[in-house]
């Protein structure tokens, strides 16, 4: 922009001439038409109609008529009678020159025989012609027009399909362009490695990729390769593609990230084309990584397609991104990092050594990675000075980092909701209980009989738990219906690895605790140990089939850790393995069974007490159990080694006696429900923090 020595504002803004615009042409065109309308509106002959023509022919006014295109009549008034007519009211504006009048004759017979008749009445010769007129602008319009329309209507889809698809030129043919998003140095990324708590062996290897593209003679000194890719693997929520926008923030080399489903269109050939432009780009920006979220879209085994049909189009991508990742064509400093929770899937091609080198497990955070979690969410909220965060990791074992976030963001709407000035630790037990149990429905018909059944069903649970050392510890229990439960009971389970017999068969009678507890009491079941019954009956054939843990079927395992099994239609063991599974799991169940039954007969009338306290409450809690049947064994055992270590690492005497309260609860404990040998099971999922509500 120039200022003149006035120091106005120069109307030559650095002499650029305005950029040509289509839109200039149809300004144009409307201007002129409308422009013609305006000039065509002068001495333009009056409309009149055949009764009015006839009167001027009897007076002898009418000089000849014309008839146009057989459809419409133009009155030509003789010279010297034009000015008599113009001077009239009624026919004010009447051309001097040409036609004078115009009206429509309708049907050319019917006027044709009118006119002569008239003429023949009159005495009067008037000439009769006829004229086929075209008008030039009509021709015009319904000639070119048409044309026109059809032209800018094609324009402006292309142009619009050329936007769609990241602009430049080609228009239709960029729907083969990579459409992946580009960070570099001068993108605002403000997500580092700071702002991932947890996953700390992830961020290790991560780091490693980045801080080889940051010096990259450090490792090829030593003849060190780069890694050409990393495969994050890990279930949902745990934080992978989180880790993935860390690397963008914390390299300082190109980083593009694509959604797998980005490779997936409908037309033939689109998917591996747009592979082909990704890697090309990779390769002008190198050193760069290439982040494909979801590679499963299109990484699925080839062969194995879902509905039992090739799916070619798919297959063709996989193939295209196999060469590209290792085929005879460089990549030199082009590193490939996925994201999958169905790393089962994948093609075995794909997941070989020198395309995906390294596959990186991104686990379910354990305990201090989840207090780590709850740090990073917990900056923005307004807290209660005295909560506890250890206790919020604590309670939500088996919680993924979406699942922390998601139990912050609920805890903060609950607060809101009930005008408190700052978050406390009830209103996270209630975001908890909202995100496991499901939203409560206190104005559910439940008749009197009916909650009864269900109190005592949940203080079965509750029982069995507090009695069997190896069983979760409770939490909290309740008769409130929640989401499709009548009823629930929260349970704080131990991480560990690995899970002995010993502690499942404690798990099973817990689980079946309510079942038994219906029938000691009613003298009859009902439908409400659905959930109950189909836990054990999975937990027992697992144990069964799975961890070896049968005398009859023996030490063998029938599961598939790949997922990529064979004999898909076929059961890997013969009919009569299939028959003793069938009677070693039913015997578990029945020994589970018999388990909870002594518990419950043993403590009925600590059973019926906290039954009828869930009746009057509704809501239960540890300090309640606690105070009915005493502290649990487990509690006092761990105490008391504490203690010895404690008084050992003094030097002085290790503690003899337990307390009174200790050998109370040992009494009430149940020795018999120790099996005669404690087998160790493969790693067993990490069970959730409250077990899964009965239904009816």
């Amino acid at each position: 922009m120039k200022l003149n020595s006035n120091n106005n504002i120069s109307p030559n803004l650095g002499g650029k001439r305005p950029r040509f615009n289509i839109y200039w042409v149809w300004a144009l065109i409307a201007v002129l038409l409308v422009g013609w309308s305006l000039m065509g509106s002068s001495d333009v002959a009056q409309k009149t109609n055949w009764d009015n023509v006839k009167v001027m022919i009897e007076k002898g006014d009418v000089q000849k008529i014309d008839i146009i295109n057989k459809e419409s009549a133009e009155v030509f008034l003789k010279p010297d009678k034009v000015d008599a007519y113009a001077e009239q009211k009624e026919y004010k504006g009447l051309p001097k020159q040409g036609p004078q009048f115009v009206f429509n004759i309708g049907s050319l017979d019917y006027f044709q025989s009118d006119f002569e008749s008239t003429l023949a009445q009159y005495k009067q010769n008037v000439p009769l012609s006829f004229e086929s007129r075209r008008n030039m602008w009509t021709d015009l319009l319904t000639g070119i027009l048409p044309w026109i329309l059809i032209i800018g209507v094609w324009i402006f889809i292309m142009r619009s399909m050329s936007r769609g698809q990241g602009g430049g030129q080609g228009g239709i043919f960029n729907v083969g362009k990579a459409k992946a998003q580009v960070f570099d140095k001068d993108s605002s990324v403000n997500i580092t490695f700071k702002d991932v708590a947890g996953l700390e062996e992830a961020k290790v290897e991560i780091m490693e990729i980045v801080d080889f593209l940051k010096n990259p003679n450090k490792y090829k000194e030593l003849g060190g390769k780069i890694p050409k890719g990393a495969l994050l693997v890990g279930p949902p929520g745990t934080g992978k593609t989180m880790l993935a926008k860390a690397v963008a923030g914390e390299a300082n080399v190109p980083f593009f990230s694509i959604s797998g489903s980005d490779f997936v269109e409908m037309f033939v050939g689109v998917g591996a084309s747009r592979v082909r432009d990704l890697f090309r780009q990779a390769k002008e920006k190198a050193p760069c990584i290439v982040f494909i979220d979801e590679i499963d879209a299109i990484g699925r085994a080839r062969g194995k397609n879902v509905g039992f049909s090739s799916n070619d189009e798919r297959e063709n991508t996989l193939n295209q991104l196999l060469t590209e990742m290792d085929g005879f064509g460089t990549n030199a400093g082009v590193i490939v990092l996925a994201a999958t929770n169905r790393a089962d899937i994948l093609d075995k091609a794909l997941m070989r050594a020198g395309r995906f080198d390294r596959q990186i497990n991104v686990e379910l955070p354990d305990l201090k990675e989840r207090a780590e979690i709850f740090d990073v969410h917990l900056k923005n909220l307004k807290l209660d000075p005295k909560l506890d965060r250890d206790f919020l990791a604590r309670q939500t074992p088996g919680f993924s980092g979406a699942d922390i976030a998601n139990v912050c963001n609920e805890a903060a709407l609950i607060a809101a909701r009930h005008n408190k000035k700052f978050i406390s630790k009830e209103d996270f037990l209630a975001a908890i209980d909202r995100i496991v149990g499901g939203l409560e429905r206190k104005n559910k018909i439940i008749t009197d009989e009916e909650k009864r059944v269900i109190a005592f069903h949940e203080a079965g649970h509750a029982t069995v738990s507090w009695i069997l050392e190896h069983a979760s510890p409770l939490i909290k229990v309740t008769i409130i219906p929640r989401g499709k439960a009548l009823g629930a009971a929260w349970y704080l389970p131990e991480e560990r690895q690995i899970t002995t017999r010993e502690q499942m068969m404690d798990e099973l009678a817990a689980t079946l605790g309510g079942r038994v507890s219906e029938q000691l009491t009613f003298g009859e079941i009902s439908t409400g140990a659905l959930n109950d019954l189909e836990r054990v009956t999975k937990q027992a054939y697992a144990m069964v089939a799975y961890y070896g843990m049968s005398e009859n079927v023996g030490t063998l395992s029938f599961y598939d850790s790949t997922g990529q099994s064979d004999m898909a239609f076929t059961k890997p063991y013969s009919e009569l393995t299939a028959q003793q599974i069938d009677a070693e799991a039913k015997q578990v169940i029945e020994k589970a069974y018999k388990m909870a039954e002594k518990v419950l007969r043993e403590h009925a009338d600590g059973l019926k007490e906290l039954a009828e306290l869930l009746l009057s409450r509704e809501v239960v809690f540890t300090e309640d159990v606690e105070r009915i049947f005493g502290r649990r064994k487990k509690d006092i055992e761990r105490e008391r080694r504490e203690a010895e270590a404690k008084a050992k690492a003094e030097g002085g005497k290790p503690a003899g006696e337990e307390p009174q309260a200790g050998k109370q609860a040992a009494a009430v404990a149940d020795p018999s429900a120790k099996s005669d040998k404690s087998e160790t099971a493969e790693p067993a999922p990490v069970a959730p923090a409250v077990a899964a509500p009965e239904t009816e």
